[in-house]
């Protein structure tokens, strides 16, 4: 199936073009749609119009950058998710696709995650990048 980059990249111009103004808070433990577009093989892809999909901000380093986890709603049983839930929905951190990006490309605010959860996240992140390659 071919994905429509070309759609993707007008998407990916407009929210270049977007200016952040004082009054876009985030922060650490938040879920928020996120336009991540269209991405080469197995990486995390958006959906819809705005090619988005849910993710949980894991650090914030300034007003113009974050890392962020994506969130699946598909079940996941191994060590490169973690399962969390936020209001009456559960869903999978996919540890293995963290990413720094712009605070432009944040839409909408979901809520904010308990903090057992986003330290299991954490720690999930962390785990992971200690492991070592097998060569």
């Amino acid at each position: 199936m071919a994905k429509a980059f070309d759609i993707w990249n007008s998407v990916k111009k407009r929210l270049d073009d977007k200016v952040i103004g004082r009054d876009f808070y985030f922060n650490e433990r938040e879920i928020w749609w996120c336009s991540l577009g269209l991405n080469v093989g197995v990486e995390s892809d958006g959906k819809s119009d705005t090619f988005e999909r849910p993710v949980l901000i894991i650090k914030k380093f300034n007003g113009d950058m974050v890392w962020i986890v994506p969130l699946t709603g598909m079940p996941h049983d191994d060590r490169y998710h973690r399962k969390i839930a936020h209001g009456r929905n559960e869903s999978w951190a996919c540890l293995t696709q963290i990413r720094t990006i712009s605070t432009k490309r944040l839409l909408r605010k979901v809520g904010t995650l308990e903090e057992a959860y986003y330290q299991s996240v954490v720690e999930g992140v962390a785990a992971n990048i200690k492991t070592k390659p097998s060569l």
